[in-house]
This record gives C-alpha cells, sequence and structure tokens, in this order.
C-alpha cells in the first residue's frame, strides 16, 4: 500500500470512529454523560482518546459514562496487545497470532500526518468539590479549555447540552464517512503529496470556504442565526432516530442558493458553527472593497484577518483552523503557483518566515502575541497579494486572484467539492440536487481553475470510486464528453499539457499529465478486474459491460497522452483481457479438479474436460456477449485458447497411451466432446471455412479419433486372437451329443456366440471416439471366428472316396471261368481306410452328424440378429457423436456413408458346410452303415431274389433317427441328401455292381417297381420330402433301368453308333451302354464286349 493510501486509511478509521462515540454521547444511548476535569462540552474532550469499548459496556449496561474513566482505559490498553473478550468474563483470546506474523518487517512503518495534534497535558482536577472518577486523570490528551473555573464534574444529558447548534447536520455528514467503501475507492489519484501534510479534512473545509466565496459573488450569503438552536437540537434527536429506510426528503431545506449551499455544507461535513464563522468572516473581509467580488479574494488570508480566536471554543480548535488557512497560503502561492516567481521568487522564503512568525506568536503573551501577528498579517498582505494577482492564462492583473488555481491544488479541492453530490443516507447514490449542486459548483471554477475538460475528467474520477452500477453510466457519459487532441483548442492544448506532476510511483520517479493522472488510477483498476472478469463479473455482466466501456474510453484518451492511440486496436486490448482472464480461471479450477482427484474415481484429465466445458459455456454464455461489442471473435479467442490451455494438459497423456486402459477409456471421450463443442463454438462465429482456417493456422487438434482408432484396434487384434483361441477350445471340448429336445445343437456354438457378444459389448462400450474403420475390423475378425469354428465342426468329414467302397473291375458275363491272367491284370489295387480314420468315421453316428448340422444352422440362424444388432448399436453410437467434426484435415472433406456391416464370409461357409455334412450323411449312411445290404447284397445273383423292399425296414430306422435329432429347418435337406446317396447307390449296384448282378430285359419291371417304393418311401405320403423335388431325382435312374428294358440287339447297335460319333436314341452315353451290355447275362452281349472292348469274363455266378 503507498504512502497516500494509509493516511487516506488512517484518516477515514479516525472519522468513523469519531462519528460512532458522538452518536452514541449525543443520543439517548447513555444514562447521563460525566464530563473530565476541565471540559466543558464535548467539543472540549479528543474523541480520539476515549475507549469504544467502555463507552459501549456503559449503553449496554445502562450505567452513567464518565468520560474520566473512559480516557483512563484507552490509555491503559496502550501498554497491553489487543484482545478479544466477547467470550467467558475471565477467558481471554489473542486475536493475533505471533507464530504466524513471521520477522519483523523491514519496511519503515507509515508516516504520521504531519497535522497530527500534539497532545496537551491537563493537571490533576481540584479536589475542592467531590468527583465521581475513581482515580483522576494523570496525563491524558485532553484539550485545554478557554475557562478552567468551571467545575470539575458535570453531569450531561440531551437536554443540557448547549452548544450543539451546529450538530444536526455535522452528524448527518459524518455518515457519509461511514458508508461502506466499494473496491474502488481504494484506487488514489497519482498526486504528488502536499509538502504542508495537508489533510482530506483541511481540503474539504477550504473547499466549502472557496464554495462561500462563489455563492458570495452571487450574493446568496446570509449567515444563520443562532436563535434556531433548539429547533435543530430537536432535530438533530429526530434524525439520529430516524432508519436509513426513510425518506431523506422529508427534511425540507430551504429554496434557492441559501438552501442548496446549507445542502453542500451538510455534504462536507462542516459544522454550523464553522460555517457562521466562514460566511461572516467573507462578509467582513468585503467591508471597505467595494467594486471587488468576493471570488477574487484571497480566501485564507481574508479569513486569517477577519476570524480572532475569541470565535472559537477552545484554542486547539483555533490553532488547527489557523495552521490550515497557513498551509493552503503556502501550497497555493509557494508550493504549487499557476504561474512561475520570476524576480518574485525572494519573496518566497520572506512568506515562510511570515508563516512561522505567526504561528509563534500563539505561544506569546496575549499583548505581544495579538501585535506580533497583527503585523505578520500586514506584512504577509502585501506580499500575498503581489502574487496571486499576477496574471495568469490571459485575464488582465487584479481580474481574478490566484491563489488555489495552481495544479495540483485545484483539483483536489474541486475533487472535495464533487463528493458532496453523494446522498449521505442512501449509500452510492446521488442526492437529488445533482444537478443543482453541479450548477453551484461552476461557480468556483474561475477560483480554481478548472475548464469544462477538467471538470468532466474529475467528475468521472468521483463518480467512478463509488464503483456502483448505475453510476458507472454517469462516468460513461463524462468520459465520453472528455474531447480527443483534435477537438480541443489550442488554448485548452497548452493549458493541460502544462498540468504535469512528479509522483514517486512502483519504485521509481515518474511525471504525469492530467489525464494520467486521473485516468491511469481508473485504467489499472479496471485493467485489473477485467484481467480476471471470471472472477469478478460471473453474478453482473450487465456491470461488467460498463466496466469494458470504461477501460476502452479512459484507453482512447490515455492513448493519446502516450501517442499510441493507433497502435493497439482495442481489440487487441480485449485479446489481452480474454487471455489473462481464461488462464486465471482455468488455472484455478485446473488446481481444483487436482485437490479432489483423491476424492473422485475419475481421471483427472476427464473431470478436467468437464469443468473446462462448463468454463467454455459460461464464457459464451455471460462474457463473451459482452466483449464481442468490441471484439467480435471474442469468442473463438476465449475457445482457442481454452483448446490450447486443455491440448497442453492432455498431450503428455496422448504421447503415453498404449492400450485401452481406464484412464484412456475415461479421458478419451471427454477430452472428444470438449473439443467438438470447442469446434462449434468458433464455427458458430467464423463457420466452416473460417474453422479449418483457424485449425491449419493456430491450432493443433487434439486428433482424439485418430489416437484412439489405432487403440481400439490394437485392442481388437488382441481380442480376436482371444477369440479364435476360445473358439478352438469350445469346439475340442464339444461331445456333439443334444442337449434337449429342445437344444438340438451344441454347447460350443452358443459359447461362441457368447464370446463374440461379449466382445462386441465391450466395443460398443468405449465411449471413446471411433471411426468405420475400427467396426469393419472387429467384424472381419468375427467373421473369421465364425468362418474357423465352422472349419473346426467339418474336420472330422472325411473325402466320399474314404467310405464309398471301390468300383469292381468291369466284366462280361460268361458261364466259363474267365482268364485268370487277364483278370489279374486288368484288376485295379483296392483302396483300404486305415483303422484310426476307420473308427473316426465310425464314431460319426447320425446323431453326432445331426448335432454338428444343427449347430451350424445355430450359428448362420444368429447371423443376422448379430448384424442387425451391430448395426443398430453402430447407429446409436453415431447419433450420440452427432458431432460437427469439422474438417480440420482435407480428408474428412469428403466423408463415405457407412454401409451396413454383413458377416457374408461367414454365411457362405457355413452353408457350405451344412451342404457338405448333408451329402456326407447320406453317403455314410448308405455306403458305410448300409454297405452290405445296400451296395453288397441288394439284387445280388438274380434281381428277383435280392429285392430293395428287403432293406427297406432298416432305412426307415435310420430315417427315423435322423428325423428325431435334426432340427425342422435342415431335414428336408438331409433326407435330400440320403435320397441322392440311396440313388447313387441303386446306380452303383447296376452300373457298377461287379459279377454278382447280371440283369435281363425281364428285370426292367422289377427294377421300375423298386424305384417307385423308394420314391414313395421319401415321400411318404406327403410328409416326406415334396414330390416333384423327388421326381427330379429319381429321373436320372429312369433311363438306366429303360436301357435295361431294351433286347441286347438294339443296345448293341446303339453303342456302336455312338462309339463311330453318332448320337444314342436313348440320350445316354457310351460308358452306361458298355456297364448295361457288360451285366446282361446273355453270350450275344458278351461275346460283341470281349471283341470290340476286350471285357474279360466273369466267373459264373454262385
Amino acid at each position: 500500500m503507498d504512502e497516500e493510501n494509509v493516511v487516506e486509511l488512517l484518516q477515514r478509521y479516525r472519522r468513523d470512529r469519531q462519528v460512532l462515540l458522538n452518536y452514541i454521547l449525543s443520543g439517548n444511548l447513555v444514562k447521563k454523560v460525566v464530563m473530565p476535569p476541565g471540559a466543558i462540552s464535548l467539543d472540549d474532550v479528543d474523541i480520539d482518546q476515549v475507549s469504544v469499548d467502555y463507552v459501549l459496556n456503559c449503553a449496554r449496561k445502562g450505567e452513567p459514562l464518565d468520560l474520566g474513566d473512559a480516557i483512563r482505559l484507552f490509555h491503559d490498553s496502550l501498554d497491553y496487545p489487543y484482545v478479544n473478550n466477547t467470550g467467558a468474563v475471565e477467558e481471554f483470546y489473542l486475536l493475533t497470532k505471533p507464530e504466524y506474523s513471521g520477522p519483523a518487517p523491514t519496511r519503515e512503518p507509515p508516516p504520521v500526518p504531519a497535522t497530527a495534534p500534539s497532545p496537551v497535558v491537563i493537571p490533576p482536577p481540584v479536589e475542592s468539590s467531590p468527583v465521581n472518577v475513581s482515580s483522576p486523570v494523570a496525563a491524558t490528551n485532553l484539550v485545554k479549555s478557554k475557562s478552567f473555573d468551571s467545575p470539575t464534574e458535570k453531569e450531561l444529558t440531551v437536554d443540557d447540552i448547549e452548544d450543539f447548534e451546529d450538530e444536526e447536520d455535522e452528524i448527518d455528514s459524518r455518515r457519509a464517512s461511514r458508508r461502506n467503501q466499494t473496491e474502488a475507492s481504494d484506487v488514489s489519484l497519482r498526486l504528488p503529496l502536499f509538502e504542508t501534510g495537508i489533510t482530506d479534512d483541511d481540503l474539504r473545509e477550504t473547499a466549502y470556504e472557496i464554495l462561500v466565496a462563489a455563492a458570495g459573488a452571487s450574493g446568496g450569503l446570509i449567515v444563520p442565526q443562532k436563535e434556531k438552536k433548539k429547533e435543530k437540537r430537536s432535530k438533530l434527536m429526530r434524525k439520529l432516530g430516524r432508519s436509513k429506510s426513510e425518506s431523506v426528503e422529508s427534511h425540507t431545506r430551504q429554496p434557492g442558493l441559501v438552501g442548496l449551499l446549507e445542502t453542500m455544507r451538510a455534504q462536507l461535513e462542516i459544522t454550523e458553527s464553522m460555517d457562521i464563522r466562514t460566511r461572516q468572516g467573507l462578509l467582513n473581509a468585503m467591508v471597505g472593497k467595494v467594486g471587488k467580488r468576493m471570488d477574487n479574494l484571497l480566501i485564507p488570508l481574508e479569513l486569517l484577518c477577519c476570524i480572532s480566536r475569541a470565535e472559537f471554543s477552545d484554542m486547539k480548535a483555533y490553532l488547527r483552523w489557523q495552521k490550515r488557512q497557513l498551509n493552503i497560503l503556502e501550497e497555493g502561492l509557494i508550493n504549487h503557483p499557476v504561474v512561475g516567481f520570476g524576480e518574485l521568487g525572494r519573496k518566497v522564503n520572506e512568506l515562510r518566515n511570515l508563516f512561522r512568525k505567526i504561528e509563534e506568536s500563539e505561544s506569546l503573551a496575549p499583548s505581544a502575541a495579538e501585535v506580533q501577528r497583527t503585523e505578520c498579517l500586514r506584512s504577509l498582505r502585501e506580499v500575498a497579494t503581489s502574487l496571486s494577482e499576477r496574471p495568469a492564462r490571459g485575464d488582465l492583473t487584479g481580474e481574478v486572484c490566484h491563489w488555489a488555481d495552481g495544479y495540483h491544488l485545484n483539483v483536489a479541492l474541486y475533487e472535495k467539492m464533487l463528493g458532496g453530490v453523494f446522498d449521505i443516507l442512501d449509500e452510492g447514490k446521488l442526492t437529488e440536487e445533482v444537478e443543482e449542486i453541479l450548477e453551484l459548483l461552476k461557480s468556483t471554477w474561475r477560483i480554481l481553475g478548472i475548464t469544462e475538460t477538467v471538470h468532466d475528467t474529475c467528475y468521472a474520477w468521483v463518480l467512478f470510486r463509488q464503483s456502483e452500477q448505475g453510476l458507472l453510466k454517469v462516468v460513461i457519459d463524462h468520459l465520453r464528453k472528455i474531447p480527443l487532441k483534435e477537438q480541443r483548442g489550442p488554448q485548452e492544448r497548452i493549458h493541460l499539457k502544462s498540468l504535469r506532476s512528479s509522483v514517486d510511483a512502483e519504485g521509481s520517479h515518474q511525471d504525469f499529465t492530467f489525464f494520467q493522472s486521473f485516468l491511469s488510477p481508473i485504467q489499472k483498476w479496471v485493467d485489473k478486474k477485467l484481467n480476471d472478469y471470471h472472477l469478478h463479473f460471473s453474478e453482473s455482466p450487465s456491470m461488467m459491460a460498463d466496466i469494458v466501456t470504461v477501460a476502452m474510453l479512459t484507453r482512447r484518451v490515455l492513448g493519446e497522452e502516450n501517442d499510441k492511440a493507433m497502435e493497439s486496436p482495442d481489440r487487441d486490448q480485449i485479446d489481452r483481457y480474454i487471455t489473462s482472464s481464461v488462464k486465471s480461471a482455468f488455472l484455478k479450477m485446473a488446481h481444483s479438479v487436482e485437490f479432489r482427484a483423491d476424492t473422485t474415481h475419475e481421471h483427472v484429465l476427464a473431470s478436467l474436460a468437464e469443468e473446462t466445458k462448463k468454463l467454455l459455456k459460461k464464457d459464451t454464455t455471460i462474457f463473451t456477449p459482452v466483449l464481442s461489442k468490441w471484439h467480435p471473435q471474442a469468442a473463438v479467442v476465449s475457445a482457442s485458447l481454452i483448446h490450447k490451455l486443455y491440448g497442453n494438459k492432455l498431450r503428455p497423456f496422448l504421447e503415453h497411451a498404449e492400450h485401452l486402459t481406464e484412464d484412456v477409456v475415461s479421458v478419451f471421450p471427454a477430452a472428444d466432446a470438449l473439443e467438438q463443442y470447442m469446434m462449434s463454438v468458433m464455427a458458430s462465429v467464423v463457420g466452416d471455412d473460417g474453422l479449418g482456417s483457424i485449425f491449419r493456422q493456430n491450432l493443433a487438434p487434439y486428433q482424439i479419433e485418430s489416437k484412439s482408432g489405432t487403440l481400439v484396434l490394437r485392442w481388437v487384434n488382441g481380442q480376436l486372437e482371444r477369440i479364435e483361441t476360445w473358439v478352438k477350445r469350445a469346439a475340442d471340448q464339444e461331445v456333439w451329443d443334444p442337449i434337449s429336445p429342445q437344444q438340438r445343437h451344441g454347447s460350443s456354438i452358443v459359447e461362441v456366440y457368447r464370446i463374440i457378444e461379449e466382445t462386441a459389448d465391450q466395443f460398443f462400450a468405449f465411449k471413446i471416439p471411433m471411426r468405420d474403420g475400427e467396426l469393419n475390423g472387429l467384424c472381419r475378425g468375427l467373421d473369421k471366428a465364425f468362418q474357423v469354428y465352422t472349419q473346426l465342426v467339418t474336420a472330422p468329414i472325411v473325402d466320399k472316396e474314404d467310405i464309398i467302397p471301390p468300383v469292381p473291375v468291369l466284366t462280361r458275363y460268361k458261364k466259363e471261368l474267365g482268364i485268370k491272367a487277364f483278370v489279374k491284370k486288368e484288376v485295379h489295387e483296392v483302396k483300404t481306410v486305415d483303422e484310426r480314420k476307420a473308427s473316426e468315421i465310425t464314431q460319426l453316428t447320425m446323431p453326432k452328424l445331426c448335432v454338428r448340422l444343427n449347430s451350424l444352422y445355430y450359428g448362420i440362424s444368429q447371423l443376422s440378429k448379430l448384424e442387425d444388432s451391430i448395426n443398430e448399436r453402430w447407429a446409436q453410437k453415431k447419433a450420440q457423436n452427432i458431432k460437427i467434426r469439422r474438417s480440420t484435415s482435407e480428408k474428412s472433406k469428403s466423408v463415405i456413408p457407412s454401409q451396413k456391416i454383413q458377416f457374408d464370409g461367414s454365411r457362405k461357409e457355413i452353408n457350405t458346410a451344412i451342404d457338405r455334412l448333408c451329402e456326407f450323411t447320406g453317403t455314410k449312411v448308405i455306403f458305410w452303415d448300409l454297405q452290405q445290404p445296400f451296395i453288397d447284397n441288394l439284387y445280388k445273383n438274380s434281381v428277383s431274389q435280392a429285392r430293395l423292399d428287403t432293406i427297406m425296414e432298416v432305412l426307415d430306422l435310420v430315417l427315423n433317427q435322423l428325423c428325431d435329432v435334426i432340427v425342422e429347418q435342415l431335414r428336408d435337406r438331409v433326407v435330400t441328401g440320403l435320397l441322392q446317396a440311396s440313388l447313387d447307390g441303386l446306380l452303383r449296384v447296376i452300373l457298377d455292381g461287379g459279377s454278382t448282378r447280371v440283369f435281363s430285359p425281364n428285370d426292367a419291371p422289377l427294377l421300375e417297381e423298386d424305384l417307385e417304393t423308394l420314391k414313395e418311401f421319401f415321400i411318404s405320403g406327403g410328409d416326406g420330402l415334396p414330390r416333384g423335388t423327388v421326381e427330379n431325382l429319381i429321373s436320372r435312374v429312369r433311363p438306366v433301368i429303360n436301357l435295361i428294358k431294351q433286347e441286347t440287339r438294339v443296345l448293341i447297335d446303339d453303342l456302336r453308333e455312338v462309339t463311330q460319333g453318332g448320337k444314342s436314341k436313348f440320350g445316354t452315353d457310351s460308358k452306361t451302354l458298355l456297364r448295361v451290355l457288360c451285366h446282361r447275362n446273355e453270350s450275344e452281349a458278351s461275346h460283341y464286349v470281349k471283341k470290340q472292348f476286350k471285357i474279360p469274363s466273369s466267373g459264373p455266378s454262385t
């Protein structure tokens, strides 16, 4: 705190303390007041020496107040540290904490004001009469009264007060000093301290004297009558008892200039006695000065000459008043003259000697003192008049008295006058007479050398110190009235340029112009607030708008003072406000989030992202609408800065993120949502194109989507490896037995789906941003997992060649034995199945094959549900993340809509596997399980002896067993495979049955009957396969039976025709015709195939 603020604060505390004690002592709060020895009234008591605690205690208990004891207790308390005795009677606690005080201060203590009253020692009271004081006051700082003959004890009540004729307005005026001071009230002007130690009270009293003189020049000076004392005392008590909420207008004032001057007296805290002395003194000074205006008087000098010490109630008050007048003269004529001294510089020392002699005269004997004082005042008038009447600013000699218009004394006095525009009972509000008061103050411009520009600047300063929102509008109006350089006249430019002061500020000696002295503190204060507007204006954005306007207007004026009007536009200053405040708010928020990190389960960056989003929402809702009036892109500046600040915190986390940990899953979605919101804020101001430009030039996107995509793919690949392992394990552990009639598929396929669905659930549970590539990668892996399972299901299935017996050697029919050598030469080596494979084939029983088929069908039937679930959840995920994914790179400008996921590879693989299993099942039944009754014994030796009906019962048992296990949806496909295998077996018997099968045309009807029997068996009266399906399948057997029906010669001719390149009239091929002839039990057929095809003969049938 600088020296000026210290002095001002001490003065404010002293005035507040005085007002409190005067209110208590003057009202009916104390039963009675006992004056100390030597004091007649309260004017004779130094209120600063009275113990407040003692006074309050007496008022609370209703006991008489002995001011002698109060003064003694005050001095006794100075020897002890301050304590708080609000607790129990025997308990006292120090308010200070020595352990936290630190080392002794190294700075010098604040200076004591130069006008601090010197203590005057009062002798002990006379003991001629009894007193109620418990102990005599040995040495108290009481003021000596002019009369010491008064009784030593006097009880003072309200009705006994005789000298309070001016206290009504004094109390009212002192209430103004009790107002709650705002933060802006701590701002001080950049003006140097007065060398004489003039205080605010001195300036205020002198300002009122100037105001009275100006009013006297207008003919409005009237001396109040003392007969109104009694009426005023009653008004005092009424006003002391009035609540603040009561209207001030209940007190009516006199009309015109007289009433207005009375109002200003109350506003400036001037006692009525001082007012009367001032008015009478000025009127006396005008005696004999015909044609001279009162405002041309050298007021302090005239008052010194016209007011005697007899008009004061005590010597202390007179000495203080005289000292003030002499100090004002010294400041106005010597320290801060409006014009230089030139040849009159020698008179400065003469003036100072006269001032000293006048003060010294008070210590002389009364007669000598009066003579010395009179001579000094006469000499002082000669010297001071010659100095004050020097021409300045174009006026003539004697036209204006230049004693208070030197800078900075004049603005200090005028500032005190302007303080009278505030209502003393309604804090921070302008009084109703503000316009009249301002008009009255214009009459002082002649004395103080005030111009319109100086007035607007000073008035804006005075109003600003109140920092009330309503007054800020008035501040703005007056700041706008301050003309810029090009708007000022030549004379005003020269005058304002001459108003300079030198101040020790911030550890250095600096020169300030008039505008810098008054507006720089305002600018410093508003800059301080706006540099952290998140802290100061969260609840009052409208006030912030006014503060920003004040900042810009003061900056405009000060910029011209520094010749920097065009160097830094308003938007640059708004940039600095945003940067400073946003950084401060972000750092506080980050610190708060880190402090709460131990109490929450969420990662710090995730919590910080949420709080940052709230910060930006608050910024765009409350603050940027205000700032955008001065900076259209304020929201962009704020959002981009927040983007950078959070990005600095996020970047190390992104660089070290290698896997999808809980922290990553927590931070990535929050960070991405924050970035998208920031992008939307910026895009709402600059549009999509502008947003792309901002990211290309100023901002680096977080690239959460890209980073998370990499981590998701890494996670997907790891999951797919585990899925494949789990699938193989499930398939290996499967026993392929039906669990129940309701669940005929294996448990392995259920486990596979469970694993896959859990993986999909985990995938979609991630709230991190993902692209279509991650989903496609997952689905490709799942598709592969189904294919792996399908391959494992069909792995035990062997080739048809492994279960179909080898075709016998083709021979011709002959009763005698054939040539063994030839037969041996032609017989192919028979393939045999090893025992291990034969055991595996045997273990593939009908139920197990059906369970495998059912499992595959379950897998393919649930694929659609899985596809729909994945597509639906992906669409929801995209919908939840409907973000503006603005173009931060060229690649994202052309986004292809994602297609629906389909497991086409798995579906194709499973369908192929089902077809293969159905074919294998039928082939195994006919060629492996029923090999002996069907392949080996059907039509053996003769058709009539080994008909098909002999094996239909066994085939029926197999079919029933199949239908009991297979699911309904696969029944026809499996039965169709069995029918195809049966027909293959039938053709095998007819065409490749070996030497034990011979047929003649007479066997054709029997074969047709067997084929019809087989057909009806599979149709099963409509409960089996569709008739059309069966007809289509058996149609390939009918041509063979038709060939058997033909005569041998016809077959030979047809075969000869085909072998010669012709076409068979039966629509068959040469191989079929040859095999039919080889199995014909006729010599002609045997002879033909022997001759033409060298087919060996078979042995006789047995």
